[in-house]
């Protein structure tokens, strides 16, 4: 009598039942704020398209020099070594802003979002570990030895706004597990990001600075969780007591050598996320200071960082720095990102959920290459020698475009496959 094969056996059947599905639906709730904040990153992404298309032309057009300086008039109190340019204040200060929400939005995923739950937390976590991991090992091979070494980590960032815009545009019917996965890998990503800036991008640390940065940090978290239903509800608040003290945060660390941009998410990780004032507080703070971000700090950011002449001291594109940094960008990211998930499904008791094909996991983790602001900025925290850093930002816009391109031919589908697919 012919024996059932083990894969079609009762037993293979019930463990197959008992697999974990990973990237499943998400409960309404989280549907709903994932929702929100998609739309508000897409606008914000378009407006981030729009000023580094500006820029890259300004640098390219008869005004080129007027642009360049502006870019490098100095500004600001040189008793207080704020002296800086119109550029670095952009991404030393602006980007302040822009790290502020970043942080905001992490410690809610972690505190009441889909990072509070292992089961939920681990394939985006991973993913994003993977996607950061491959990239630098990647350009660390082509830059081996050469003096472009230092400069492995401008492949590993993903741009939030960018990514979700262009996910919005070419694929707006993807599962929503899939967006909710992007989103979440992108924060993720950009706290490794911020992790890497803090440890390898920092030479001296002035540890008296640092320290006394601790008492604005302090004070606000004070104000922030004690006060946090009346700073809520006050129309003023958050603008004349939390945004001085943050001023002061910001100019301590810069002096302290760590990258300024830090102190914006340690004064996020203050603010409470959770319970009716918390959640109230985090809401309006958000509210009230998105449009900073996503309408000046980040555009202005991009408009300064995109401006690279073509015709300059580039040696884009077949330098090993521009090398590194698109391959990174466009195979490492994917390969990853897909990677990493596939051996979460392959060596743990999970699968995928129905709704989520391979193919837009891939479209997805190639969308995770578009790195373009906080590549930018790792890109001017890498190299000195503005040959390099110019040859490393046109490889970033480069690598960036060309994944949008693969992440299309993953997610998009003839209208007729998307209605077989819906019925």
């Amino acid at each position: 009598m012919a024996q059932s094969s083990p894969q079609h056996s009762p037993d293979a059947r019930s463990n197959r039942g008992r697999r974990r599905r990973i990237l499943s639906l998400v409960s309404k709730r989280e549907a709903a704020r994932v929702s929100r904040l998609l739309r508000a990153e897409v606008v914000g992404g378009l407006i981030v398209i729009a000023a580094a298309l500006v820029g890259f032309i300004a640098a390219n057009s008869p005004i080129t020099e007027h642009y360049f300086a502006l870019r490098d008039t100095r500004i600001g109190p040189e008793s207080l070594h704020l002296d800086l340019s119109i550029g670095a204040w952009a991404s030393d200060g602006l980007l302040a802003i822009f790290f502020f929400m970043v942080g905001l939005e992490l410690k809610r995923e972690f505190v009441d979002g889909a990072l509070r739950r292992f089961s939920t937390a681990i394939v985006p976590v991973a993913a994003a570990f993977g996607g950061v991991a491959v990239p630098a090992l990647i350009y660390a091979g082509i830059n081996a030895g050469g003096p472009g070494a230092h400069g492995w980590a401008v492949p590993t960032a993903t741009d939030i706004a960018f990514a979700v815009a262009i996910l919005g545009l070419i694929a707006p019917r993807i599962p929503p597990a899939l967006r909710m996965f992007l989103l979440t890998l992108a924060v993720v990503d950009d706290f490794i990001a911020i992790a890497i800036i803090a440890v390898f991008y920092t030479d001296e640390v002035d540890l008296t600075a640092l320290a006394l940065a601790a008492i604005p940090i302090a004070v606000y978290a004070v104000v922030a969780r004690r006060y946090a239903a009346r700073i809520a509800t006050s129309p003023w608040a958050p603008w004349l007591i939390l945004l001085p003290l943050g001023i002061i945060a910001w100019a301590l660390f810069h002096a302290s050598g760590i990258h300024a941009t830090i102190a914006g998410v340690a004064l996020a990780f203050t603010v409470p996320v959770s319970g009716r004032g918390g959640t109230q507080l985090a809401e309006v703070l958000e509210h009230r200071f998105r449009p900073l971000s996503t309408g000046i700090a980040v555009p202005v950011f991009a408009f300064f960082a995109a401006g690279v002449a073509i015709g300059g001291d580039s040696r884009f594109p077949f330098d090993p720095i521009a090398i590194g940094v698109m391959a990174g960008l466009v195979i490492g990211k994917p390969l990853g990102i897909a990677l990493t998930t596939w051996l979460l499904t392959r060596f743990t008791r999970a699968e995928l959920d129905p709704a989520v094909r391979w193919r837009e996991l891939i479209g997805v983790g190639a969308l995770a290459g578009v790195g373009f602001t906080v590549a930018l900025l790792v890109t001017e925290l890498s190299f000195a020698d503005e040959a390099d850093a110019d040859t490393a930002r046109l490889a970033v816009m480069a690598g960036s475009l060309i994944a949008v391109v693969l992440a299309a031919a993953f997610l998009m589908r003839p209208a007729s496959s998307r209605a077989t697919r819906a019925g």
